[in-house]
């Protein structure tokens, strides 16, 4: 007899954080810079020499990236898919028979088996083309069922999935749900075991490619019962089961050729043989797909970086004011070096973590989370400088440019396709959140037992001995280190010093060690509410990564004769501006206003201040802040469409 339906879940705060904490990694088996580096221990040997592909890899990539540009260049009308709201599906089927799909799976299945550093090079081409091609490409394989089968799945599902996805098949992701974003402690979706089966019930939200897709990897509450350990648990599904419904396609200010809509299973049967891992692992499985997965944003962040740039000096030495080109007036002179020194710091970011990857000598769940934050909030402003760079016409669309007889730009899509990357795959607050947990890990493992109000008192006098014991040895290190001696780093200074820079990193890797030792003594139990706090802690962390990243990149590119005496200069403009915003970091950590900003919230939320939104006119049209999910028959038309 089958367990019955699950209800919606009612968790507590406290419950929440200890699904979170259940689902992630436990144990750092390899080294981490980024994990180091948030101890103030600056590992420059973990990233220098800068670690590089294989011949092989290099081979295999490049003659990919050849087709992938023609294809590109002669296929691809991002101009009709901005205006249609849909990639054609001939362009789809050409992605297809080019191996696109493929990309980063192995060739024994079918796949073209490029290395993470190609695929974000092939990410970033076809993005650079129509951001929402690179969506559909990155969605099927950085999150889609390739990857987690890759990683978890077994010789047979591998089998029988990987070569359908490499060829054929497009896949989603979904886990997202109306009632829950962040939170999966609240997901409501069900798969009741039947027999020899699971019966999934629910609604899930945003599911990018869900409209056009033929598999899903669908996350679901596994009720525990009998021989089941229950648990959220990941499927392998057919989107065209029988109970499975496609109720709406999303439209969004950005990305509008996108496949995103809503998809509502009722009583669908999915074969035990289909689950991915064992059940309770689903979270495991979708964060651990996250950490490499994450990458494909910086991919699109990067080619944004690269148009905005080519856009910046054409545009800026065709536009004269006041007798001479824009860009020779220093307002616009440092958009123009923001979006230059940034460009090559993310591409710098990008490539290291991806390397990295490849290589899987490193444990780079924080290099990875960090790369995703720093450059979907570098990117999205590159954009907007570009747009403020360009004035009225960065504000008008590439159509009416064109309509009027000039250059059709579409600076104004590329702002608005930047800005879901500060949401999608973790919002920048949850990437801070996430970040500062493994951040403040080695401190927790020591000391956590002492700020868990659970924990007997003979538990917190164990964890007190251990905490002396760790501190007593890591402490000290903090004071002093190679930062200090003007001798070091000195093999980054070729005409343009950089070791000046990473001498900086080195002492404020440690100055923010010790601010978090500080704020862990000052808060203790308290400290995960000091959100706003952590942020600028992950913050600094991410400059820090970035600037070294971009110098072992320009000594890179110098030892190989590349531009590295112009890598050199990018190098150090971006690392110029990088301390001015650790500086900034560094001084609100302890002077803000977010002591105002708690009573500030308390008052708006009370009604306080309703009288301040009074004299305006509210357009929302009605209906409930959050659709009901109610589970059962669909009542919608089904707008699934796959493409053939």
């Amino acid at each position: 007899m089958s367990a019955p339906p699950l209800k919606k879940p009612t968790v507590t705060e406290r419950e929440a954080r200890q699904v979170a904490e259940a689902a992630r990694e436990q144990d750092w088996r390899k080294p981490s810079f980024g994990k180091e580096l948030f101890l103030g221990r600056f590992r420059l040997d973990l990233i220098h020499p800068h670690p590089l592909p294989t011949d092989e890899a290099v081979r295999r990539g490049e003659q990919f990236l050849t087709k992938l540009r023609d294809f590109c260049e002669t296929k691809i009308d991002a101009a009709l898919i901005e205006r249609e709201a849909r990639i054609p599906d001939e362009v789809v089927r050409g992605l297809k028979e080019l191996g696109a799909l493929g990309m980063k799976i192995d060739p024994k299945y079918g796949g073209l088996g490029l290395t993470q550093v190609y695929y974000n090079k092939a990410l970033a081409l076809v993005g650079s083309a129509s951001p929402a091609v690179g969506v559909l490409l990155s969605a099927h394989q950085s999150i889609g069922a390739p990857q987690p089968l890759k990683l978890f799945g077994t010789p047979e599902q591998k089998q029988r999935f990987l070569p359908r996805c490499a060829t054929t098949d497009i896949s989603a992701f979904l886990l997202t749900e109306p009632d829950v974003g962040s939170d999966p402690a609240r997901l409501a979706t069900s798969a009741v075991p039947d027999g020899d089966d699971y019966v999934l019930d629910g609604v899930k939200l945003w599911t990018t490619n869900g409209v056009v897709a033929d598999l899903l990897v669908v996350m679901a509450r596994v009720p525990k019962s009998e021989g089941h350990k229950g648990g959220i648990t990941a499927f392998v599904v057919e989107a065209g089961s029988p109970g499975i419904t496609v109720e709406n396609r999303n439209a969004f200010m950005g990305l509008r050729g996108i496949e995103n809509g809503v998809t509502r299973f009722h009583q669908v049967r999915v074969p035990a043989a289909n689950r991915v891992g064992p059940e309770g692992a689903g979270l495991k499985i979708a964060l651990t797909t996250l950490n490499t997965g994450r990458l494909s944003l910086p991919a699109s962040c990067v080619a944004a970086g690269k148009w905005s740039l080519k856009i910046a000096r054409e545009w800026s030495a065709a536009r004269e004011q006041w007798g001479r080109p824009i860009a020779h007036h220093e307002a616009v002179g440092a958009k123009i070096s923001f979006i230059a020194a940034t460009t090559f710091a993310l591409e710098a970011v990008l490539d290291l973590s991806s390397q990295m990857a490849d290589e899987d000598r490193n444990d780079i769940r924080i290099e990875g989370a960090l790369a995703k934050l720093i450059a979907s909030e570098l990117g999205w402003r590159m954009a907007d400088e570009l747009v403020q760079i360009r004035g009225g016409r960065g504000f008008e669309t590439a159509a009416s440019l064109a309509a009027r007889g000039e250059k059709a730009v579409p600076a104004e899509q590329v702002l608005r396709d930047l800005r879901i990357n500060r949401i999608f795959e973790g919002s920048t607050e949850i990437m801070h959140l996430l970040i500062a947990r493994e951040a403040v890990d080695a401190h927790l493992t020591v000391a956590g037992d002492l700020i868990d109000p659970d924990k007997s008192l003979q538990d917190k006098a164990r964890a007190g001995a251990n905490a002396g014991v760790f501190y007593a040895k890591w402490l000290p290190k903090l004071v002093a280190g190679p930062g200090q001696l003007p001798s070091s780093y000195t093999e980054f200074k070729r005409g343009v010093d950089l070791s000046p820079h990473l001498r900086f990193v080195e002492r404020h890797s440690r100055k923010l060690a010790r601010s978090t030792f500080y704020a862990m003594s000052r808060w203790q139990g308290r400290m995960e509410t000091k959100q706003a706090f952590l942020g600028r802690i992950v913050d600094i962390g991410a400059e820090l990564f970035a600037m070294s990243a971009a110098c072992v990149r320009a000594e890179l590119l110098r030892a190989r004769g590349e531009n590295g005496r112009e890598a050199y200069q990018l190098a150090d403009a971006f690392c110029r501006q990088s301390r001015l915003r650790v500086d900034e970091l560094f001084t609100r950590l302890w002077s803000n206003t977010d002591d105002v900003d708690r009573k500030v919230v308390k008052g708006v939320m009370a009604g306080t201040y309703e009288w301040l939104e009074q004299g305006i006119v509210d357009p929302s049209g009605d209906g409930p802040w959050i659709a009901d999910t109610t589970p059962g028959p669909s009542e919608r038309e089904n707008v699934h469409r796959p493409i053939g």
